[in-house]
Order: structure tokens, then C-alpha cells, then sequence
């Protein structure tokens, strides 16, 4: 994960117990800022999106601090594979949500230009830090230099394990939302398997948040009072 050396031993035991801590801490800050702010005190959706972000940057830069795993580094990895499949990945989801949701009214001019940077850029690349780089980088990180990462086998089913873990964590944020305790779970669920794809090959952390974001953008410009994107729907 790093360009530091490896941890063995004892060592490499007590960082994957800290890794798997984040991700435990990951999951409990998943639900509890959408339950929360969202779901309890109902704060209007701008608000409540500063808040989401903040949030969600403030537990990816602290895991990464504390754990030793270099940003840059990460930032570098295999970056312009990342950015492409980022892309098409962004481009299939928007598609999708083309296809399956109806047009509706937007707003326009300023109005419009606020709700594409703010609810589909910003929130968008937050939920794909969230929901998909940071349990992937996380499962990863913890299986860094052990036997079962030297082996092609090995390092597969770690992968596997890392996409569980982003399942896990997409399922119980949207927990924290009233509408998704319903059947309506299992759509961003099933979508989490493609969104994650370009950070789960690249183990680069912008590839998720540029599909995301896509997807987003999409919602905000073709269906804006969507009832599946863009959470909370009141």
C-alpha cells in the first residue's frame, strides 16, 4: 500500500488489527452521519452533504495518518488506469441511470451549475471514498506483506474480501436512510459492484469517486427529484 517497508511478524499482526479498527470505526460513522443528521434531525440536503463530506475526508485522512499509508503514494498508483476506468465506468452508470429513471424538471442557470458541483461532484466522489476506496484500501492495507499477498491466489481472494467489505460498508450507510429499509437497498447494492471496480484494480482512491461522481451528475441533470439517488428524499 505504501513505499515503506513492509511490516512482518508482530508488527505486521497489530497493523492489520488497526486497519481492521478503521474499518470497523468506517462502518459506525457510515450509518450514524446519515441516521443522524438526515434521518433524526432532518437538516436540509446542502447541509447535511457539507456535513457528509467533511466527515468522510476527516476518516480517510486520519486512517491514512495514523496507519502510515502515504496519500501521495496511493494518489500515484496506477493513476491514469484509474482516471480512464473512473470514466467509463462513470459513463456506464450514467446510462443506467438514463434508462431506468424518467426525466425530470431541474433547476436552471446559477441553481443548476451549484446542484452539479455540489450535490453530484462533491457528494458523489465522497460517497465513492466512502462506500468503495476506503474499505478496499483498508483490506488491503491489512493483508499488506503477508504470505497470502505473494501469491496470485491469495492476493485474489483478498480482493474478493475487500469488495465484501465495500458491500458491507454501502449497505449500512444507506441503512442510515428511512427510504433505503426497504427493497430499495438492493440497487445501490448491486450498483456497488460496478462503481468500485476502477479503485478495486488500480487500488488507486480516485478511480471510485470519479464513477461515482458520474453517477451523480447524471441524477442531478436528468432525474433531480429522483426517489433513489441523492439521498435523503423527503
Amino acid at each position: 500500500m505504501t513505499d515503506l517497508r513492509a511490516p512482518s511478524g508482530r508488527r505486521r499482526s497489530h497493523s492489520a488489527r488497526r486497519h481492521l479498527a478503521w474499518l470497523g470505526v468506517g462502518l459506525v460513522v457510515g450509518f450514524l452521519v446519515p441516521y443522524l443528521f438526515a434521518d433524526v434531525l432532518h437538516l436540509p440536503r446542502d447541509l447535511y452533504y457539507g456535513i457528509y463530506i467533511a466527515t468522510v475526508l476527516a476518516l480517510f485522512v486520519l486512517w491514512a495518518r495514523t496507519t502510515g499509508q502515504r496519500l501521495d503514494v496511493m494518489l500515484r498508483r496506477r493513476r491514469r488506469l484509474a482516471v480512464v476506468l473512473g470514466v467509463v465506468v462513470a459513463v456506464v452508470l450514467a446510462a443506467a441511470v438514463v434508462l431506468s429513471e424518467p426525466a425530470g424538471p431541474r433547476p436552471e442557470g446559477l441553481a443548476l451549475v451549484w446542484a452539479v458541483l455540489w450535490r453530484g461532484v462533491a457528494y458523489g466522489a465522497a460517497d465513492g471514498l466512502l462506500l468503495s476506496a476506503f474499505p478496499i484500501l483498508a483490506v488491503f492495507a491489512a493483508s499488506e506483506g503477508s504470505k497470502l499477498r505473494r501469491r496470485r491466489f491469495g492476493t485474489v481472494a483478498v480482493g474478493a474480501a475487500a469488495m465484501v467489505a465495500s458491500l458491507v460498508m454501502t449497505t449500512v450507510y444507506h441503512l442510515g436512510y428511512h427510504d433505503f429499509r426497504s427493497a430499495l437497498l438492493a440497487r445501490p447494492v448491486a450498483a456497488d459492484l460496478v462503481w468500485s471496480v476502477p479503485t478495486l484494480v488500480t487500488l488507486n482512491p480516485i478511480g471510485a469517486p470519479i464513477a461515482h461522481a458520474g453517477l451523480h451528475v447524471t441524477a442531478v441533470l436528468h432525474s433531480y427529484e429522483t426517489d433513489v439517488f441523492l439521498p435523503p428524499h423527503r
